[in-house]
């Protein structure tokens, strides 16, 4: 039976695709587990994963106020590396998946010679010019990284979105499109509806912002849902009797229900509520994410409107209504929601993990060298 490891952080949208993926492989009998964030054991486990627990890594948490320079010490986190190098040395894989982030897991797979697939939860064009070719990209190189390099050397690079979204050219031989890797629900007609639903990331002021949508939601002619997250408290928004507010509802069990969707533009929660068919309004919570240009790329396409963060229930209303109604933007939403369901990436990822494992050549034992 083929052993496969995954490598993930405490990151949020992240987490899906990754377990995604590997629970379809683990479907097809792939023996399955997971190294990640200490505080990432029970859910995990709890999901039906092995869990390696790690050693060496950094403490990190998403619930965590984490700054810039505390991010990119988790990316480019050594320790981490070493967890992964000493897991693989007392129970060798086949494969290792590594997230696109850990570049320091992704530098010591490399230099040991492992066979590693780097899975990109985001758009490629953003993660080398947004993260590699910014502020980030510069911080690892400094800390003698060398993240293009691993990356070049790696088995596959999986991509789970969409291409019209995110167009790669030149498209890299390692780099496959596999498509979002996001679970749908049959349509449920339970009339106008609005789903409000921000970050499970404690971004900075994000209750704020919360509390403007709710209150410029609050006002339609519609059903209003809202979750809150773990990094949110419910009983810190102020809400009219006919608003649900929940800390955490799957959205697979909210959004066939839905008639529009209100986020903060991170690609997981954006991809599935294209393949809802859900036309959005985005508040992108940071600058410095993928978040705004998720959700310039989906206004682009015209199944979105952008607003900022601190734009108040009296800017937001209207801008809710035009959505919430009839338009081409429901078109849009649902030309990208059939191509965002035509790429089903737990499917696809996993296809191509399996072709990897196929090719592989005996797999590695104790690493050649250490970070």
């Amino acid at each position: 039976m083929p052993e496969i490891l995954f490598v993930t952080w405490d990151g949020g949208g992240n987490v899906p695709p990754t377990t995604g993926i590997a629970r379809e492989l683990q479907r097809r009998g792939h023996a399955v587990r997971f190294l990640g964030h200490a505080v990432q054991e029970e859910a995990l486990t709890r999901a039906g994963f092995e869990f390696v627990r790690p050693t060496r890594a950094r403490a990190f948490s998403a619930l965590d106020s984490n700054s810039p320079f505390t991010m990119m010490a988790a990316f480019g986190d050594r320790g981490l590396g070493r967890d992964l190098l000493a897991e693989v040395a007392g129970r060798p894989v086949d494969l290792v998946v590594i997230d696109c982030v850990m570049v320091g897991a992704i530098h010591a797979a490399h230099r040991a010679g492992l066979r590693y697939v780097v899975l990109e939860h985001l758009y490629d064009g953003f993660y080398r010019r947004g993260i590699l070719g910014g502020p980030m990209g510069l911080n690892l190189r400094l800390r003698r990284l060398r993240p293009q390099a691993a990356l070049d050397a790696a088995a596959m690079r999986l991509v789970t979105t969409v291409p019209e979204l995110d167009p790669i050219t030149p498209r890299p031989p390692n780099l496959r499109q596999v498509g979002p890797a996001v679970d749908t629900g049959p349509r449920v007609d339970a009339g106008p509806t609005v789903l409000v639903s921000l970050s499970t990331y404690a971004f900075a002021k994000m209750r704020r912002s919360l509390q403007a949508l709710v209150d410029a939601a609050s006002g339609l002619d519609a059903k209003v849902v809202v979750t809150t997250g773990p990094a949110i408290a419910p009983e810190t928004i102020t809400a009219p009797p006919h608003v649900e507010v929940h800390r955490f509802v799957p959205h697979v069990e909210l959004m066939p229900s839905a008639t529009l969707f209100v986020g903060h533009g991170g690609h997981g929660s954006t991809m599935q509520a294209l393949a809802h068919d859900l036309p959005m309004v985005l508040m992108p919570m940071d600058p410095l994410t993928d978040q705004p240009s998720v959700a310039r790329s989906v206004a682009a396409a015209g199944a979105a409107r952008v607003v900022a963060k601190k734009a108040t229930a009296a800017e937001l209303t209207p801008v809710l209504a035009e959505l919430l109604a009839d338009g081409p933007h429901r078109r849009a939403a649902a030309r990208l929601g059939a191509a965002v369901r035509s790429l089903p990436g737990a499917t696809l990822g996993a296809d191509v993990v399996e072709e990897l494992l196929r090719d592989a050549a005996p797999a590695p034992g104790r690493p050649a060298a250490r970070p």
